[in-house]
């Protein structure tokens, strides 16, 4: 059920220790600091000796994930237990890239994981063999963000043999900017939804549909054979989805076709096989040392102890820069929630306002107000030690940006000018890939994953359904016959008065 008033209370006392102190001054008086705020797990070094919180109030932390029951919260998870409680499932999207549960449940995930990457790579080999050379991923949310992200970010690791796009948004413009380059007779496409009743990809999939002039090379990933079948497209050219991984979890499924269709098969194993690192690392490592729980810790401190509402995702990379738009799913779905797994309000506040950019384009946009806001912004800074280009001055440069501003928002600096002070104390973590290979950015996504379950114990919330976007999908559903035909009215007298001026501008 999470943390009990009086660990939040305990929390604030902590945090009120920090009256009038200065985050450089604590990290010159911790010996150490640097060192002893930082972990290693494979290709990803973390450091937290930038968060405004002393070994006090971190031991105070591990005590509080101790009695909240996060070690025995995360085995649940990966042996199946129904955490998804709303929707009495379990949340086994570990299963799709290691073995760890256990369990009939857990051991049957595993099993039909491993058969749909069979058929993935069946699939693949048959799509190279068709003869076509672009590949258009049509989905959204979940079943957009994790492969667009994917591809974009494993780009030096692409085949050349296909060239994969991606449509999602239900706009028209969309569809047309994306076919205008592409040549219908040597495109395919691969439809993404789990009950194929999605109303943008259905939209988008009919528009590809007839552009393509039928649907002999319409691929599909879903779980509903029936109304793929009754698309076009079937059984035989689909992949499975499963009812115990949610879209925002999915990446590692074959949600994550286009993905493999793009950097080949042996690299997207590699990518499983980082998550799978960061899975056993997670589930089997003390929390005193375990990076996901580190994360998650920080996170709930910035945001119950010291009150900060945002946080925001700074990857130094630009092959990373999709990397804030789908942690704002991945952490604002999953968190975005305001009542406990037992009907309870919660006791205080959950998900932070998630939001970033890719350095350094970043700081000539928004990192006015890191630095010299009002409100302190925590922020996770992500760099790449190795880059994959020859531009060795461009790297040096970008790594020293990283390392400054990391340094600045944390130390400030002072000047006779008011205006053009630092205020400092603004607390951050950084995160170093040795290089952005498959394996480095699955353990990077998965540390993120299993942060969020974390937080979601703590906080005694449900991590994996998302009711808060259902209202308004069925409204929209309500209003569509009135924003078809004028003849038609809305019931609501402000949506009524919008009509009205679309009415009469169309």
């Amino acid at each position: 059920m999470g943390l009990t008033p009086e660990h939040w209370a305990s929390l604030r006392r902590q945090a009120q220790l920090w009256s009038g102190k200065r985050l450089r001054d604590v990290v010159a008086a911790e010996t150490g600091r640097a060192g002893t705020c930082a972990l290693e797990v494979g290709p990803i070094y973390a450091n937290f000796a930038r968060q405004r919180i002393d070994a006090a109030a971190t031991r105070e932390l591990f005590g509080l994930a101790r009695q909240a029951g996060v070690p025995a919260a995360l085995r649940r998870l990966f042996d199946g237990a129904q955490v998804n409680t709303s929707e009495q499932r379990p949340a086994l999207h570990t299963a799709l890239r290691s073995g760890l549960g256990e369990g009939v449940l857990a051991h049957e995930a595993r099993r039909l994981a491993l058969d749909a990457r069979g058929q993935m790579d069946r699939l693949h080999q048959a799509v190279l063999d068709s003869g076509v050379t672009d590949v258009v991923n049509v989905g959204i949310g979940g079943s957009d963000l994790g492969p667009r992200l994917a591809v974009d970010a494993l780009r030096d690791f692409h085949d050349g043999r296909l060239r994969v796009h991606f449509l999602s948004n239900v706009d028209g413009s969309a569809a047309q900017l994306l076919l205008s380059g592409l040549d219908p007779a040597r495109t395919a496409a691969i439809l993404v939804s789990k009950s194929f009743g999605t109303q943008e990809t259905l939209l988008n999939g009919g528009i590809l549909r007839d552009w393509m002039s039928g649907s002999e090379r319409l691929y599909a990933v879903s779980a509903n054979l029936e109304r793929t079948l009754a698309f076009g497209i079937p059984g035989e050219r689909v992949l499975p989805m499963w009812d115990w991984v949610g879209g925002r979890y999915s990446l590692w499924s074959a949600v994550g076709f286009a993905l493999q269709l793009a950097i080949g098969r042996d690299h997207f194993e590699d990518m499983l096989g980082g998550a799978a690192r960061m899975d056993q690392h997670a589930l089997e490592t003390p929390i005193e040392s375990n990076l996901a729980i580190w994360h998650a810790l920080m996170g709930v401190w910035n945001r119950n102890a010291l009150g900060h509402a945002s946080h925001a995702i700074l990857p130094y990379d630009e092959r990373l820069a999709l990397l804030p738009a789908y942690l704002q799913q991945l952490v604002m779905e999953s968190l975005g929630k305001c009542v406990r797994t037992d009907g309870t309000p919660v006791l205080g506040a959950t998900v932070p306002v998630l939001w970033g950019g890719a350095g350094t384009n970043a700081q000539h946009s928004f990192f006015q107000a890191l630095h010299q806001g009002t409100d302190p912004v925590p922020a996770d800074f992500i760099g790449v030690v190795r880059p994959a280009h020859a531009y060795a001055e461009s790297h040096q440069v970008l790594l020293a940006n990283l390392l400054a501003q990391s340094q600045a928002l944390a130390n400030g600096a002072v000047a006779e000018d008011a205006q053009k002070a630092y205020p400092g104390d603004r607390p951050s973590s950084l995160f170093l890939l040795d290089e952005l290979t498959p394996h480095a950015f699955g353990a990077l996504l998965a540390m993120y994953e299993h942060s969020v379950y974390v937080q979601s114990v703590l906080w005694g919330i449900n991590a994996f359904d998302q009711w808060g976007v259902e209202l308004g999908k069925q409204i929209a559903g309500e209003l569509l016959p009135a924003v078809a035909d004028v003849r038609v009215e809305a019931a609501d007298p402000v949506t009524r008065a919008l009509l009205a001026r679309i009415n009469s501008r169309r």
